[in-house]
């Protein structure tokens, strides 16, 4: 089983640890272009145009500054870096051993940044979105959709994949729609389904964590993906169809 989420827009500089090693990144294949984005990031970051260009408002002014220095900064695992409602749900750090060493191998995170990573690398907190149009490298869903498709496809060769991923990190890399699953939430309000958005991170990181923690053997097909997470939520799934894959749609009750 392989569980792809986004990383969090907000990230938690690590107050100490050591500095990036690129070699120690899951997907070493990835070094280059890593590579090109890390260096036109930076350039980029020390532009008058920064801002504009990163989408980051001047209270960020700290984060896209660190962006010039990122190879100098602290890093910490990927799962301490990113924060937000997805991770605070998935709640790594009250993890088993055993189901933290699961998590590591099964989480991978598709990063604007990084294209993907492990659960356990080692990165610095750092400031740029897949939806960025970055000079000198364009616009980086379609950058590393070129980059990822031979290594991600490799790593999934076989599994079931569980897409939790926000569709501007999906737009970098389509799984096999035969084998893989998106995770879509919607809540009941006056009788009719909404999508929600801020549920849908926690309840994708709720999801994670349930498929990392319950007894058993963990879900090999689309079929037991739906069992799995049907023992907490009323669940839904809808084939594939063409290069769409599989839907699972959570259903929140109305007074969730």
């Amino acid at each position: 089983m392989l569980i792809l989420l986004p990383p969090s827009e907000g990230k938690t500089r690590p107050a100490q640890g050591p500095t990036l090693n690129p070699d120690f990144l899951r997907f070493p294949e990835l070094a280059t272009p890593r590579k090109l984005v890390l260096s036109a990031l930076a350039e980029t970051s020390a532009s008058a145009d920064a801002h504009k260009i990163l989408g980051a408002g001047l209270s960020l002014a700290a984060e896209v500054t660190r962006n010039t220095v990122l190879e100098s900064e602290p890093c910490a695992p990927a799962h301490q870096v990113y924060s937000g409602v997805l991770y605070d749900a998935l709640g790594y750090a009250s993890l088993t051993p055993a189901q933290r060493a699961r998590a590591d191998a099964a989480v991978v995170v598709v990063s604007a940044l990084w294209g993907a990573i492990g659960f356990a690398d080692m990165i610095p907190a750092y400031r740029l979105s897949m939806g960025t149009n970055l000079p000198g490298v364009g616009r980086l869903a379609a950058f590393w959709k070129a980059a990822l498709t031979e290594p991600l496809n490799e790593c999934a060769a076989g599994d079931l994949v569980v897409d939790c991923r926000s569709s501007t990190y999906a737009a970098a890399w389509q799984p096999d729609p035969a084998c893989s699953a998106a995770v879509n939430v919607f809540q009941v309000r006056g009788g009719e389904r909404k999508v929600v958005s801020h549920f849908a991170k926690h309840t994708r990181g709720e999801l994670a964590r349930h498929l990392l923690t319950r007894t058993g053997a963990e879900p090999s097909t689309v079929d037991e993906l739906q069992h799995a997470a049907a023992e907490k939520w009323e669940a839904e799934l809808v084939p594939a169809k063409g290069r769409k894959p599989h839907q699972l749609n959570l259903i929140l009750p109305e007074d969730h």
